[in-house]
């Protein structure tokens, strides 16, 4: 992995990939693995990674906002009950490499549109989410979690914001433990089904975790620095397109 020829590069965009996302309540998933699909790393390496990244960064993102009394564990767990079990099924799913590129690049129009701001915006009012909605959205973003390899936070927190389910700051924090526990899920679905994680993953967790113990602390205290959103999101439609195209 740290023999790719541009990896100091590579080395120098994770922070800041993992700033953004973490000061939104995200791991970044999608952001990690845009960043490796234009590095050019294997389907094989991608989704263990992105889901060990997400474990570290989401976990102090979810310690910051849970810190500022934002977590609404009602709401977390009428989605964390079927997403669970549905993303550890998806992570013993092994599929075709070509087929895997469609589906991330579709789900990374999902990540760009949130950093555009484009949908997902806070609305005063909060509507409860019934129970049925909760398991019926919550398993089926755990399965392409777990098959993908995201924690499905980039899908969870637009869907609670467009349906009134939460405010910002709960659909952050309520996001960062839904995908903590989905990349934990996916994760162990992945090495029960013979996957491996190389030691160098762990110096990529080492370098993300710089950007995201920091963004989680800002964000948590209410930053938006929309200029560096748009740059990742430039580089997520980059990284979509040669995905799809690939």
């Amino acid at each position: 992995m740290l023999q790719n020829e541009n990896i100091y590069l590579f080395l120098l965009m994770l922070p800041i990939v993992s700033f953004l996302y973490s000061s939104v309540g995200h791991g970044g998933a999608s952001g990690y693995l845009a960043l490796m699909a234009l590095f050019s790393f294997s389907p094989e390496i991608m989704k263990p990674t992105a889901l060990l990244l997400n474990l570290f960064v989401a976990g102090i993102s979810f310690y910051y906002y849970y810190k500022g009394g934002y977590f609404n564990k009602k709401l977390f767990l009428s989605f964390a009950i079927t997403s669970i079990p549905l993303a550890f099924l998806g992570g013993t799913i092994e599929i075709d490499a070509s087929v895997y590129k469609k589906i991330l690049a579709v789900l990374l129009v999902f990540a760009i549109l949130k950093m555009l701001n484009v949908f997902g915006k806070e609305n005063g009012s909060v509507k409860q989410v019934k129970l049925w909605q909760g398991l019926f959205v919550g398993g089926i973003i755990g399965f392409f979690s777990g098959l993908i390899g995201i924690g499905g936070g980039i899908i969870l927190t637009p869907l609670i914001l467009l349906l009134h389910w939460g405010n910002m700051k709960e659909a952050a924090a309520v996001s960062a433990l839904f995908i903590w526990v989905n990349s934990a899920a996916g994760l162990i679905g992945q090495l029960s089904s013979g996957v491996h994680l190389e030691i160098e993953t762990f110096v990529l967790v080492a370098v993300a975790l710089i950007g995201g113990v920091l963004g989680a602390y800002l964000g948590s205290k209410k930053i938006n620095n929309q200029s560096l959103r748009y740059i990742l999101a430039f580089v997520l439609v980059i990284a979509s397109v040669k995905l799809f195209f690939t």
